[in-house]
Order: structure tokens, then C-alpha cells, then sequence
């Protein structure tokens, strides 16, 4: 399972014109799914992004959790995350995760991740044509993939 986390001032996602989701401070993660993911990257991704330290404390140091800032968050579905480009100019998305395998722990995901983090989870809309905007903050990116835990 991989993210990427940005840490943004606002974002939001617009499906078909109409706005589903926005947000002030916080963060915008953008999640992938794959076919060898489980219960185990959930819980464990959400844990460590709960309590991710990337917001500035009063010396400017990135030591405030999203707890800390009372940050909001929006998860958006993106299979893409886990693209091959190894051969040729179009990538291979084999390795995601169909939608049976990754609408559940996306939901999941998101679930876990409002209660670890005690914070509001906002959403995309799975397999939409989705327009994301934010405003990166610093810009801060942080990318995680659960199978590279070390």
C-alpha cells in the first residue's frame, strides 16, 4: 500500500462539477492499493500518519502532529501509485489492486484512519473522475509504502 501525503494550507475534490470534499490545514493523501495488500498495511500506515510530525512548532520545526494543528485530512483513491514504467512509454498498472480487492480497505483505510488520528477523514469518490486541488504547504510530500516498513 503506498501514499503520498502532502501537507497542504486547503484542498479539495470536485467529481462532475460538484464539490465532494474540502479542507483547510491538514493533509491531502493520495492512496494506492495493491494486490498483495492487507488489513496489516492499513493499520499500520494509519498509525504512523496519525502521528506524523510534520507541522511547524512555534521555533518553525516540523513537531506538531495533526492532532496538534486540529487538521482535517482527504483521502483520494489512486491506483496509478503503482505504476510500472520499466518498459516502454505506457505504464503497466498490473499490480493494483481490482476494486473488490481495494474498495474495502480503502474504506477501511479511512475508517482507521479517522479513530487513530481522532481527526475528520474526508473522501474522493473510488474510480470517479476526480479533480483534486490543494495548496502545498512548505511544499512538505511525504511518500510511505507499507512493504518498506524498515
Amino acid at each position: 500500500m503506498r501514499v503520498v501525503i502532502q501537507r497542504v494550507s486547503h484542498a479539495s475534490v470536485v467529481i462532475e462539477g460538484v464539490e465532494k470534499s474540502k479542507i483547510g490545514l491538514g493533509f491531502l493523501i493520495l492512496l494506492g492499493v495493491e494486490q498483495e495488500d492487507g488489513l496489516e498495511d492499513v493499520d499500520w500506515l494509519c498509525k504512523k500518519i496519525a502521528g506524523m510530525r510534520i507541522f511547524a512548532d512555534e521555533q518553525g520545526l516540523m513537531n506538531k502532529s495533526i492532532q496538534d494543528v486540529a487538521g482535517e485530512m482527504i483521502v483520494v483513491s489512486q491506483f496509478t501509485l503503482h505504476a510500472s514504467t520499466k518498459k516502454g512509454n505506457r505504464p503497466s498498472f498490473i499490480r493494483a489492486a481490482r476494486p473488490e480487492q481495494a474498495i474495502p480497505l480503502y474504506e477501511n483505510f479511512v475508517k482507521l484512519l479517522a479513530q487513530e488520528s481522532a481527526r475528520p477523514v474526508l473522501t474522493g469518490e473510488f474510480g470517479a473522475d476526480m479533480k483534486v486541488s490543494l495548496l502545498n504547504d512548505g511544499p512538505v510530500t511525504i511518500l510511505m509504502d507499507s512493504k518498506n516498513k524498515e
